[in-house]
């Protein structure tokens, strides 16, 4: 007959010890007791097993009610590049927003390279990720790594800037066409109507750069027609760029009445040029209102920005993962709304 052997667990080892001493010592007291008459120890003897029964059932339910815990959903968070205070702001608001909701959060940097972020995602992909939101460093280059996410069947949502391709179950961004319009009516008005503008532009084919300079050249058009946009020239979103890039219209250009960069690294490197150059008279706006533009307002350098809530993309972000693995209905486009800062509203 094979014996039958019992998993109590830790605390069932201790308990099954505890009992086992305590039979002996009931045992010993039975016998050395001198009791002789059958009866009695018959009776004590029914008394042992009761006990040892209700210890057994006891033992039973504790065992029973003790249960494995639940996986902790995992997200990928694939930025564009932790170099910009913009998308530090947003990892830390998805961070927050994941220790919140109980989930793990991995993030990675792609450092602005198209080819170190279709790896970053290959590795969530391996790791078998539960869902991947991906800030893209160009809104090409990131579909065949949005197609490879779907292949597996992991939730892809894009944050900021868009993917061209794949399928993507949520975008979450501002409205940038929007903040564009908003650039380009501060801007017109400020000039009076008349003047030659400068735009730099931010990283080309991503969603970001495309939908301001609609917004803001559209409405230039429309509503301001003796504005001339002297030169359009990409800075990649990158401070040190534009600087260059600006230096460089400044040589070519001798006179500039305002210029629109389409977020503030691009606008602080211009500010940056202009000043090395002795150049003034020139109205700046921006993009993004981070810490540095801000204090650009406050010291009369930089006349506005167009406000972003970065760390209110990563809460919603995450919380819209979160949905989605709980399969919840969620919306294609979540809009974050933009603001408009200037010298009369700087938080």
């Amino acid at each position: 007959m094979t014996k039958r052997r019992w998993y109590w667990g830790e605390s069932g080892r201790k308990d099954a010890q505890i009992f086992r001493k305590e039979m002996i010592k009931m045992k010993n007291e039975v016998l050395e007791g001198k009791i002789v008459r059958k009866g009695v120890i018959k009776m004590k003897k029914f008394v042992i097993i009761a006990l040892s029964l209700v210890m057994l059932a006891s033992l039973g339910t504790s065992c029973a009610k003790t249960t494995p815990t639940a996986k902790k959903p995992t997200l990928g968070l694939v930025i564009s590049t932790l170099n910009n205070p913009f998308f530090v702001t947003l990892r830390d608001g998805a961070q927050k927003e994941a220790e919140t909701s109980g989930v793990t959060l991995i993030v990675m940097d792609s450092q602005n390279d198209p080819a170190k972020e279709a790896s970053n995602i290959e590795d969530l992909i391996s790791r078998k990720v539960d869902a991947i939101l991906i800030n893209p460093t160009d809104s090409d280059a990131v579909v065949p790594s949005v197609k490879k996410a779907n292949d597996a069947n992991i939730p892809v949502l894009t944050i900021d800037r868009a993917a061209n391709g794949g399928v993507v179950v949520s975008h979450i961004a501002s409205d940038n066409v929007a903040g564009g319009k908003m650039a380009a009516e501060f801007l017109g008005k400020a000039l009076h109507g008349k003047g030659k503008v400068v735009e730099l532009q931010g990283i080309p084919g991503t969603s970001a750069a495309r939908d301001r300079g609609t917004g803001f050249d559209t409405t230039m058009a429309q509503e301001f027609p003796d504005i001339q946009i002297i030169a359009r020239q990409p800075a990649d979103f990158d401070r040190a760029k534009a600087l260059s890039v600006f230096e460089n219209i400044l040589t070519a250009q001798p006179k500039i009445d305002g210029v629109f960069a389409q977020n503030d690294e691009m606008v602080l490197g211009a500010i940056q040029a202009a000043e090395a150059a002795k150049r003034t008279g020139i109205i700046f706006v921006g993009y993004d209102a981070i810490d540095d533009a801000i204090k650009a307002i406050k010291e009369g350098k930089l006349a506005a920005t167009i406000q972003q809530q970065p760390a209110l993309m990563g809460k919603l972000a995450v919380e819209t993962a979160v949905d989605v693995l709980n399969g919840k209905t969620v919306d294609k486009f979540i809009p974050v709304p933009v603001k408009l800062i200037t010298k009369e509203n700087v938080p």
